[in-house]
């Protein structure tokens, strides 16, 4: 995609008519207005989110206790360290189980929504970036960089940038660039939407 801010501006209106009015959009400016107020998540909000990003892992969203909820999700908003920010989130790392980058992505997006982006294999894919085998801290900074960088030059929000890129990829991705779950209709890990 040639990420300019007419390109920006036009798939992110198509992304925002795709969902307009919709569970998704009342779920997304329902978690940022609440982590406007509150530093951390409760178990409830902590799988909305999870599900409104990746609804596969629901059973390893709902096996956190309330209590570690709140614990890693408090010490992940306070943290400076942006390596100890994400990481901790992370069900692999000993966090939030059921947590992988892309779900981690969006809890940071909702709580620091011009800080973070939220990354996804569409966003990838619209950016001309391969899709890496596994995610990584690296990798992740070197998204947001990139994300903060067209934000910067276009003068357009992250998530106006991050819809722009989704949407783009949903109508030009041929089946062919797909992950293979997605190419078999299988669930995958990020094939939701951001």
């Amino acid at each position: 995609m040639e990420v300019t801010k007419e390109k920006i501006k036009e798939y992110a209106q198509k992304y925002d008519k795709r969902y307009i009015s919709t569970k998704d959009e009342f779920i997304e400016r329902e978690m940022k207005k609440w982590l406007e107020n509150n530093r951390f998540l409760d178990k409830e909000k902590f799988i909305k989110i999870g599900m409104w990003k990746s609804p596969r892992p629901k059973k390893y969203y709902e096996a956190n206790s309330e209590e570690k909820v709140q614990k890693i999700t408090k010490f992940s908003f306070k943290e400076e360290s942006e390596l100890e920010r994400v990481e901790s989130l992370l069900g692999a790392r000993g966090g939030l189980r059921g947590v992988s980058y892309p779900v981690a992505s969006v809890i940071l997006h909702f709580a620091f929504p011009n800080k973070y982006p939220i990354l996804d294999f569409r966003a990838i894919w619209s950016l001309g970036w391969e899709q890496p085998k596994y995610y990584t801290f690296n990798f992740y900074q070197k998204y947001c960089n990139e994300v903060k960088k067209i934000s910067k030059r276009t003068g357009e929000d992250i998530r106006k940038i991050d819809k722009a890129l989704w949407e783009y990829s949903k109508e030009n991705q041929s089946k062919r660039n797909k992950p293979m779950s997605e190419k078999n209709n299988l669930p995958h890990a990020q094939n939701h939407h951001f």
